[in-house]
């Protein structure tokens, strides 16, 4: 895998940052899980503690139907920094669907707490994606 290429450092990321803004514009930032199928992203409602199941990402992705994930590295040497977006259009699948069962299948295969606690939520999948990056060393 060519980590100087921004697919491949999206990929390889192990946490992402959803932003998803309201219909007034209102702006909501999250930490999640991913995993890149072919040109969409997933993630999913687990079962890690949430002060409610009405999350606000997923009421964002309603109203609006767009979304955008950031990874990045950080390193006190300057010159290793670099992030990598994602802006697409979003939705949100219902759980037990075909695609949603598919995706949380690759989430189980990115990330071993979904195989022994297997989520049974909603899936978000941001699909067109348009991709934006920057690298201090490029």
């Amino acid at each position: 895998m060519n980590m100087d290429d921004p697919r491949a450092r999206f990929e390889a990321a192990r946490v992402a940052h959803l932003a998803t803004a309201d219909a007034a514009g209102v702006p909501h930032i999250v930490p999640l899980v991913f995993v890149l199928v072919g040109d969409t992203v997933y993630s999913c409602v687990d079962h890690k503690p949430k002060t409610t199941t009405a999350l606000r990402r997923l009421r964002n992705i309603t109203e609006t139907g767009r979304a955008s994930l950031l990874v990045d590295h950080y390193d006190d040497n300057w010159s290793a920094l670099w992030w990598v977006r994602v802006d697409g259009r979003a939705e949100v699948l219902g759980p037990g669907t075909k695609e949603s069962e598919s995706a949380i299948d690759a989430l189980a295969a990115k990330y071993p707490q979904y195989v022994d606690h297997r989520p049974h939520g909603q899936v978000i999948a941001v699909r067109d994606v348009e991709w934006s990056s920057w690298s201090a060393a490029a």
